[in-house]
């Protein structure tokens, strides 16, 4: 015969005290953990939502980031007029030539600055990411020491609104628009025209990489290949999916070092459930003799017992979960293999949040394990002499 769940809520409820504070400890690990997933979500999802699945991106061979790739224009003549290269509006190869470099930007989190991405691009380009767009002012007009910056850019950094001046290179850029990437990576960036970029850094003739637009998935791998085994060339290409995937390490250590502190504190907060559960048997011995006398069998007792615990680190897991809800769409930044900031926001899921429930879970099966054991051995008459 089973014990009623009735009677496990009930003694939850009666001993509030002890339930609310085991129940805080389990959160607080739980909220940790959810903290530093979330953090991660959050950076992937906006890598992954930063690359064209139809885009290969085109590096020097051996770089494994556009910050210290080389690219020559001849070089990209020859590139351009590949087999497989989709057409632009104008009948001509959706293929750009970039140059990315980084400038520091001072902001009120940090006052040495943080660097930033500032890529000069072509108008094929932009014509090649129709995901951003213009919310505020205008694009920049080619010839002219003008820049648009992203949307998160905008935000974080006072010096780069509409209407104020970046200084890098020879010279003050002027800011006359800001651009909304979504959740894309391009959203921590500054663009500006190609050539006014180039020739303001002294790069005029040896740029950064290529990127070029396959008609179709199938001929983007096919180009891919042929990029990467053509000798002339010398050239590395690969997806710009993958390549932003490849960025998210960036966040590795930052979850490793997260995980090895929730397990840490998950072990604190198993042995703190587990005590409160031998104390729970200790106090309730009467009652467990009680109910063995009513017919109630050992394996119920030892089920009675550990859906208890099971219960009071759910509990914990639930309120872990409000805990860190307020940190989602909070936005933060960190550094890339471009050796600059990408911001992104904290993004905590369902399915991060079922994680955490699920994790608290096992925190109290493994802390009221034994504790049921012992409480389902007690003799009757010793447990009904116990006071």
């Amino acid at each position: 015969m089973a014990i009623p769940l009735a009677y496990n809520l009930r003694n939850l409820v009666v001993r509030k005290t002890t339930t609310i504070m085991t129940a805080l400890g389990i959160a607080l690990t739980v909220a940790v953990l959810l903290a530093i997933l979330a953090l991660v979500n959050g950076l992937r999802a906006t890598l992954a939502t930063s690359g064209d699945p139809l885009h290969v991106l085109v590096l020097r061979k051996g770089s494994d980031s556009e910050i210290v790739s080389n690219f020559t224009r001849e070089q990209f003549q020859d590139l351009k007029f590949k087999s497989g290269i989709a057409l632009g509006r104008d009948g001509q190869p959706l293929a750009s030539l970039e140059i990315v470099t980084v400038i520091n930007l001072g902001s009120g989190d940090h006052e040495e600055g943080t660097n930033v991405t500032v890529r000069g691009l072509p108008p094929a380009g932009i014509e090649m990411r129709p995901n951003i767009h213009i919310v505020s002012g205008r694009w920049f007009d080619q010839g002219k020491r003008e820049v648009v910056v992203g949307k998160q850019i905008a935000a974080r950094y006072p010096e780069a609104g509409i209407g104020k001046k970046l200084h890098f290179g020879r010279g003050d850029w002027d800011v006359v628009g800001v651009m909304d990437a979504g959740r894309g990576a391009q959203g921590s960036e500054v663009w500006g025209d190609l050539n006014q970029v180039s020739s303001d850094l002294q790069r005029v003739e040896v740029l950064s990489a290529a990127l070029v637009q396959a008609s179709d998935g199938v001929t983007a791998k096919a180009l891919i290949n042929d990029i990467n085994n053509d000798q002339r060339l010398s050239m590395n290409a690969v997806a710009e999916t993958e390549y932003f995937a490849a960025q998210t390490i960036s966040a590795a250590p930052i979850e490793y070092t997260g995980i090895f502190v929730a397990v840490v504190m998950a072990i604190g907060s198993s042995f703190a459930a587990m005590n409160t559960m031998y104390a729970a048997v200790a106090r309730r011995a009467r009652e467990i003799g009680t109910l063995r006398v009513l017919g109630f069998s050992r394996g119920s007792i030892l089920w009675c017992f550990f859906l208890e615990s099971v219960l009071l680190s759910a509990l914990g897991g639930v309120l872990g979960c409000l805990l860190v809800l307020p940190l989602n769409g909070i936005t933060t930044g960190i550094g890339t293999a471009n050796f600059s900031e990408t911001a992104f926001s904290f993004h905590v899921s369902p399915e991060i949040m079922l994680a955490g429930i699920v994790f608290a879970v096992v925190l109290g099966s493994l802390g009221g394990l034994f504790p049921a054991r012992m409480a389902s051995r007690k003799e009757i008459l010793t447990a009904l002499r116990e006071i």
